[in-house]
């Protein structure tokens, strides 16, 4: 299981050319908000490498308002009878060098370092046998109290799934990055382009030491309890990472000027930090972003993730085209 984190970035905005409004005759289900599409620049001019820009075009959509939630998640547990990947052995197959205790179901999460302990880069996280969905740092801990904040410890399998058993799909990265934007243009960030804490759920002081708190959560934080943007998203920045369905490779080349945009070929995918190895764009930053550390809490960032691996701090929304109401 390979994992790739977060790393310090910080930058600038996107451009949205002339968004074309969504047909009244279309709708959205209630939990989705209508995107009206239009021309589109993906990416952040002069900034990462990864974030090079490219000219796309998008059809109106619907995207969920929130990140699904850890009790929409038990209602598909309950109906289906699903187990999420961190719920199994790790397949003998795929790691034949550990033994049955070392590929016994587990999964990553965030163990913060004890105060005076020297710091090594990433150290931070840890593989925890019994850590999923239900128990999210591991044994001992629950989501009782929980079950409106989003589920986590899901890999892109197990949120694909629930998102076909809820007649969805995951967003295209364009996708989630233009309704991020909330019908901004160059802004920096779904708001404008200051960086402001309280508008979303993010790590408050230096990372990984020393968290304040000050946005009212030290993990994740139930959704909508921060404002919505321009199109009445929620949590589309912070609270926790969110899979999109492209694959990853560094810029946008391969999508420029095409309709509807999506990156689906697992043999176009690479990350110069390691090599051969295929992995998904994640969107959004999460409550562990901070100035110090990650930053990319802005829509045009974007980091790479193992599609087979789940985190503490990565979750998910569904996306779906308008519902036509034509007779």
């Amino acid at each position: 299981m390979l994992l790739v984190l977060l790393t310090l970035a910080v930058g600038i905005g996107l451009l949205v050319l002339g968004p074309a409004p969504a047909r009244a005759a279309d709708s959205c289900p209630p939990s989705m908000a209508p995107i009206p599409g239009g021309r589109y620049r993906i990416g952040a001019a002069g900034l990462l490498p990864e974030e090079a820009e490219a000219p796309v075009r998008l059809r109106p959509f619907c995207i969920a308002r929130t990140e699904v939630t850890n009790r929409e998640f038990a209602a598909f547990v309950a109906a289906t009878g699903y187990r999420t990947q961190a719920e199994r052995p790790l397949p003998q197959e795929q790691f034949p060098e550990l033994s049955a205790a070392e590929r016994r179901p587990g999964s990553v999460a965030f163990r913060p370092p004890t105060p005076g302990e020297p710091l090594q880069e990433l150290s931070w996280w840890q593989w925890v046998p019994g850590a999923d969905w239900r128990h999210p740092e591991g044994p001992g801990s629950s989501i009782d109290d929980r079950l409106d904040h989003p589920v986590v410890q899901v890999s892109l399998a197990d949120a694909e799934a629930y998102a076909a058993w809820a007649g969805a799909a995951l967003p295209s990265e364009v996708q989630w990055e233009f309704a991020a934007r909330g019908g901004l243009r160059d802004r920096a960030f779904s708001w404008g382009d200051r960086w402001r804490a309280g508008l979303a759920n993010t790590w408050q002081g230096e990372f990984p030491v020393s968290n304040t708190g000050e946005d009212g959560y030290l993990g994740t934080a139930p959704v909508g309890r921060f404002p919505p943007n321009g199109y009445g998203l929620r949590d589309m920045t912070g609270n926790v990472w969110e899979w999109t369905a492209d694959w990853y490779r560094p810029g946008h080349d391969r999508l420029a000027g095409k309709d509807d945009p999506l990156l689906a070929e697992r043999a176009a995918s690479s990350d110069p930090r390691e090599p051969g190895v295929a992995k998904h764009v994640i969107k959004g930053g999460s409550f562990l972003c901070a100035p110090n550390f990650c930053s990319r809490y802005r829509p045009a960032a974007r980091e790479a993730e193992s599609p087979d691996t789940g985190t503490s701090h990565i979750g998910f929304r569904l996306a779906s085209p308008l519902l036509s109401t034509h007779g």
